[in-house]
């Protein structure tokens, strides 16, 4: 019996080492990808350069921001995108059933009347109750609905929006002032094609925010936003950008991201009673416009930054990634077809391939791994040196790919504005390899069992609001 439990823990093993260098050169292929992107595309051009070349001929963009108990952030989210630099845009803030100040806040920081607009509802929501807007700032409508979750809330937002582009926008970001403008860019160059584009988000906590206006880019005072710092940095200048030249990227962060509206409608809006509906989203676009047989974009650029406040407390945190994860199970299972299915292409393929491993496989053998190789190690079954070297490969290789994210970002925004500052990110890069990395397994495995037992939890997400001067 034991030589037949050493065997299989042995295959597992085995098992466990093969699925991490698949995902380690996965990541490896990612950096490389970015890499040569941002070489090839050279120096991001100039707002005022941006602005000379297409502010007359930009289309109209509305943004939309979903706002359930935002009261700490929505006005100052609010005042930022008043002071976007594009031409044409409107700002609709959709107050989801909110049960804490957040319209009362809204309508005493601007002054809002209730009015009249017409609308069609072509995507599905809950009741709107009444939509108001500022005598005095034009560019704001707010939407009063009953509670429906975010996609309910977006929908409405489509439905009351009338610009053939929409913006959606979380209400605990802070747009920097150029976002929109360089956003659009992918639209002017290929307007036939574009459906959709994302841009980069980062941590704002530290950083110092005045009436919706970074003052001042400073790193996270505490260890947990620092370490979700490099993870940002990871997540959109080095994978995001890296699918985005192969045409598979499949989220595009519901803290930021532009689309076509008559492409959204057409595939029925965001979809209802969903928990990751950024993601469900794009999938659902790449499916509908594969099916049709349409050449389509849906891009990354890295020169657009979304601020946006990171969770502070491990169980804030907790709560954030086992919903990520629920997730992107669910629209793995939405839209499981398209896995490795021709029809689908690049995106079946290598798109919904990437999400095999790294999302539904790999959560899993990272844990058992976790818990595996060190009994073989104590056992004796693993002889000690191979358990350490495959910890220091690992951490190593985790370790490279931080640091090259970093590197990138350094190349290309330059939003670290220190020396120190890289420095510490550097010691974070290996910090996060001690202990956080695998909390964040766990944390995968968690809501892994949240979504096979059918949860629907958003789960709670406590905002400190911006700081100040």
């Amino acid at each position: 019996m034991m030589d037949v439990i050493l065997s299989v823990s042995k295959f597992v093993g085995i098992m466990v080492i093969v699925t991490g260098v698949v995902q380690y050169t996965n990541y490896f292929m990612q950096l490389v990808l970015a890499a040569i992107q941002l070489v090839s595309s050279g120096k991001a051009a100039r707002s005022d350069a941006l602005w000379r070349r297409y502010s007359d001929t930009v289309p109209p963009i509305a943004i939309l921001v979903p706002a359930f108990n935002e009261e700490k952030t929505i006005v100052e989210s609010l005042s930022s995108l008043m002071a976007m630099q594009y031409p044409n845009y409107e700002v609709i803030i959709i107050n989801d059933g909110s049960s804490d100040g957040t319209l009362d806040v809204l309508i005493k920081a601007f002054g809002l009347k209730k009015t009249s607009r017409l609308y069609s509802p072509l995507a599905p929501h809950e009741p709107i109750k009444a939509i108001y807007r500022s005598p005095h700032q034009k560019r704001v409508i707010v939407i009063d609905k009953a509670n429906g979750g975010k996609s309910d809330a977006l929908n409405a937002g489509i439905n009351v929006s009338r610009a053939p582009l929409f913006c959606c926008v979380d209400a605990d970001s802070v747009l920097e002032p150029d976002a929109l403008l360089r956003t659009v860019r992918p639209f002017m160059e290929d307007p036939e094609r574009t459906v959709a584009v994302g841009g980069t988000v980062r941590i704002a906590n530290g950083s110092i925010i005045r009436n919706g206006q970074i003052l001042k880019v400073q790193l996270p005072k505490k260890l947990l936003p620092l370490l979700q710092t490099v993870e940002y940095l990871r997540a959109f200048l080095m994978t995001r950008l890296a699918w985005s030249q192969l045409n598979t990227v499949l989220i595009i962060s519901g803290a930021f991201g532009l689309f076509r509206r008559d492409a959204v409608l057409q595939v029925g809006g965001y979809s209802l009673g969903t928990v990751g509906e950024d993601m469900e989203l794009v999938v659902k676009l790449h499916r509908d416009l594969r099916e049709r047989k349409q050449d389509y974009r849906i891009k990354f650029i890295p020169e657009p930054v979304c601020w946006t406040e990171a969770p502070e407390t491990l169980e804030v945190l907790r709560h954030q990634r086992t919903r990520w994860q629920r997730g992107t199970l669910e629209t793995f299972e939405r839209h499981g077809k398209m896995a490795f299915n021709p029809r689908y292409g690049l995106v079946g393929v290598i798109g919904f391939g990437n999400i095999l491993i790294s999302d539904v496989i790999g959560p899993v053998v990272d844990a058992i791994g976790y818990i595996l190789f060190p009994i073989l190690a104590i056992t004796g079954t693993l002889p000690l040196d191979y358990f350490l070297a495959y910890v220091a490969v690992t951490s190593g290789f985790g370790l490279a790919i931080s640091v090259g994210s970093l590197a990138l970002e350094e190349a290309q925004l330059r939003r670290v504005p220190k020396a120190s500052d890289l420095a510490l990110l550097t010691g974070i890069c290996i910090l996060e390899n001690l202990g956080y990395r695998q909390l964040n397994s766990l944390w995968r495995i968690r809501g892994g069992l949240q979504y096979l037992q059918k949860s629907q939890s958003w789960g709670v997400m406590t905002r400190k609001g911006f700081t100040s001067y």
